[in-house]
C-alpha cells in the first residue's frame, strides 16, 4: 500500500508558473512509475506527465516545453515544474504510482487555476 499527498496547487495568471509536490509514504519501493494528471471540468481525466524509476519522462503535446516532471533519488516526491501557464490547464491535478503489477495509487488531488 501506498499513501500519496499533493501540494503545491493554487491560482495564477496566465504566464506564471506553479510546482505541484506529491510525497508517498509506504510501499514506494513497489512502484516503478509515477505520474501526474489532470482533470478539467467537464472533461476527462488525463495524463500530464509520468516518469519511470529509471528516470524516463513523457508528456502531453499540450504541456511539452512548458512542463517538467521529476523525481528525488528516495523515490518518494514526485514534483511537477509548470510554466508559462494558460486557462487550458486549470483542473485538479492527480498525482498516480504505479507498481510493476499494474496497481495503481492515487493522491486525493490539488486544484489548479489559471486565470486570462
Amino acid at each position: 500500500q501506498m499513501q500519496l499527498a499533493e501540494s503545491g496547487g493554487g491560482w495564477v495568471q496566465a504566464g506564471g508558473s506553479l510546482r505541484l509536490s506529491c510525497e508517498a509514504s509506504g510501499s514506494i519501493l513497489d512502484a516503478n512509475s509515477a505520474g501526474w494528471y489532470r482533470e478539467a471540468p467537464a472533461k476527462q481525466r488525463e495524463l500530464v506527465a509520468g516518469i519511470t524509476k529509471g528516470g524516463g519522462t513523457t508528456y502531453a503535446d499540450s504541456v511539452e516545453g512548458r512542463f517538467t516532471i521529476s523525481r528525488d533519488n528516495a523515490w518518494n516526491t514526485v514534483s511537477l515544474e509548470m510554466n508559462n501557464l494558460i486557462p487550458e490547464d486549470t483542473g485538479v491535478y492527480y498525482c498516480a504510482y504505479y507498481t510493476q503489477s499494474g496497481s495503481g495509487f492515487w493522491g486525493q488531488g490539488t486544484q489548479v487555476t489559471v486565470s486570462s
